[in-house]
């Protein structure tokens, strides 16, 4: 993506926040979790087994992939400050971890909300819904502040329940499931018509509402019409994996779709560092020129490149059997809680102290000012930031020599930098800036 930010994109080309619609797949993720948790939860109580040893499995599951991550970051965070790196490259590359903390909380109450499902049915999801839309109303028509996060519960939750029709034959005949997409996606152009809601599905810089942190009504109708249309393809798709090669494909992949949804922006990471150090090739490209769209399908490729043996070295974390212990419901709610507050803190605040306060460093500041580990105060902007921000500004404003700007103050910054901290300043802001666009 380079020098074009994802979000600058889709603020200064508007028509492509309609591709969100198809690129935030968040929705799908929460659904299938539907299928599955209702399918493993079903055949767990017809076994006699216990909610303990059925959590704590689920659990362990989903949260043994994220501890290499962790430890990888952690370890930037603790040396890369003392070389320079700005440690909020940390947060923005935590962000994936957000939907383990939202989805452990949905896996948590997978009993009520199948036993709410197997006794209202469909009442089950309008409930929610209509929490939803309660919601939304108490935040843009009252102004009521943070009530809006009860949407992480009242929307996915939603979708989750559409994950207990499908494992239930519900949306069997392709008509019914277009039906449910159709109107979905009525619900949804008619929401960013007239409504408060924006286009996209993900955060837009300068958009003081955004349809996914916390989602909105908007990304319930978006998962709406997801559902349905997926699940029309359905028949389609089950004859395309008669074929032993897609069937494999898919399982060879579902295999490792944690550790590649985890990994990815690491991998993004990695390729915009080797760019960089190769004296920033391919980033004087402006955002939505023909050579930008061409250059598209060579930085996936990049990307790609990038990934495959992070999955390759991690891949082992999400193949680790999980144990089935049997844990009192106190400390499953009590480790609950705390997983999920540290995925959400890491995602939000990041597990990087924002001061970059490390033993070196203060241990430096201490013999600069003769009076021990002070606080450490954020510096300014480097010029090179303030002339990536000059040139986005220019660019938006169709101006040319967006990408070159920013390139060349990168090499300028380099030659005159008199240390490794002062020359990988601009490396930090080009990576923090591509990588704020992929928050969702």
């Amino acid at each position: 993506m380079a020098w074009c930010r994802a979000g600058i994109c889709w603020a200064i080309l508007p028509w492509t926040q309609w591709l969100t619609w198809g690129f935030q797949v968040m929705p799908v993720f929460f659904l299938v979790g539907g299928f599955s948790n209702g399918v493993s939860w079903s055949a767990n109580r017809r076994d006699g087994g216990t909610y303990s040893a059925w959590f704590s499995g689920r659990l362990q599951r989903l949260i043994n992939p994220v501890l290499a991550l962790f430890l990888l970051w952690t370890l930037f965070a603790l040396f890369g400050t003392a070389m320079g790196l700005d440690r909020a490259i940390v947060k923005l590359a935590l962000v994936p971890v957000w939907f383990l903390s939202v989805y452990l909380m949905v896996v948590a109450v997978v009993p009520i909300t199948h036993a709410s499902w197997k006794r209202f049915g469909l009442g089950s999801f309008a409930g929610l819904v209509a929490g939803a839309i309660l919601t939304d109303i108490a935040t843009y028509r009252f102004g009521i502040p943070y009530i809006n996060y009860l949407n992480f519960g009242f929307v996915w939750l939603a979708v989750h329940q559409l994950g207990y029709a499908w494992s239930e034959g519900y949306f069997a005949k392709p008509s019914r499931a277009l039906l449910w997409g159709a109107g979905g996606l009525s619900a949804l152009i008619l929401l960013v018509s007239f409504g408060p809601y924006p286009v996209a599905m993900i955060g837009v810089p300068g958009s003081s509402i955004t349809n996914s942190m916390p989602p909105t009504l908007a990304l319930l109708a978006l998962g709406i019409m997801q559902t349905g249309f997926a699940l029309a393809l359905e028949p389609a798709g089950r004859r395309m994996l008669d074929n032993i090669r897609i069937w494999t494909g898919v399982v060879l992949v579902n295999g490792m779709i944690m550790t590649i949804y985890l990994w990815h922006l690491t991998a993004f990471v990695l390729v915009m560092v080797a760019a960089w150090l190769l004296g920033g090739v391919g980033l004087d490209v402006a955002p939505g020129s023909a050579a930008w769209w061409q250059a598209r399908p060579i930085w996936f490729a990049l990307y790609i490149v990038a990934l495959l043996p992070l999955i390759a070295i991690f891949v082992r974390y999400e193949r680790m059997k999980a144990g089935t212990s049997e844990l009192p419901h106190w400390r499953l709610i009590a480790g609950l809680l705390l997983v999920s507050a540290g995925l959400a803190a890491s995602a939000a605040i990041s597990i990087a102290s924002p001061a970059g306060v490390t033993g070196v460093r203060l241990c430096r500041r201490a013999a600069l000012y003769r009076r021990g580990c002070s606080r450490v105060r954020p510096r300014p902007r480097s010029d090179a930031a303030a002339a990536v921000k000059s040139g986005s500004q220019t660019f938006s404003q169709g101006g040319e020599g967006y990408g070159a700007l920013a390139r060349n103050e990168i090499r300028r910054s380099w030659m005159r930098g008199s240390t490794l901290s002062d020359r990988a300043k601009p490396l930090t802001q080009l990576t923090l800036s591509s990588l704020r666009s992929l928050s969702v």
